[in-house]
């Protein structure tokens, strides 16, 4: 009984330790495990494009595709913020842009508005 317990332990602890180090696992593990690669960078803005991360308010395919810009896109945590966001709340790309932009307000002490939530905070002179 202790031999199966202990067989446990250590077989959970290796499934532990690959979740932890799941981005760092050689592609021959990975291939056992497809719903390991759900992620794949959006390298580029026509592919961000493609995605569906432009707007009208925030136009890359006219200011940035047609223009030929050499720089490699958006930057990809924001992105997969802004795509978890719209997946998760159903709204489109400007909300979703909005609601981020709201939360990293938030998470610094600054109200929508811009104004600081410090009531120590110098609004006026």
């Amino acid at each position: 009984m202790l031999f199966y317990l202990s067989l446990l332990a250590v077989l959970a602890s290796l499934v532990m330790v690959g979740y932890r180090y799941r981005a760092t696992l050689p592609t021959r593990v990975k291939a056992f495990f497809p719903s390991l690669n759900h992620y794949s960078p959006l390298a580029s803005f026509s592919d961000q494009a493609r995605a569906g991360l432009s707007s009208p308010m925030f136009d890359i395919e006219s200011a940035n595709i047609a223009e030929g810009d050499s720089r490699a896109g958006l930057d990809e945590q924001g992105t997969q913020e802004v795509l978890d966001i719209m997946r998760a709340q159903r709204v489109n790309f400007d909300q979703a842009r909005l609601i981020r932009h709201n939360q990293i307000l938030a998470r610094n002490g600054i109200d929508p508005s811009g104004m600081p939530l410090d009531s120590k905070a110098i609004t006026r002179l």
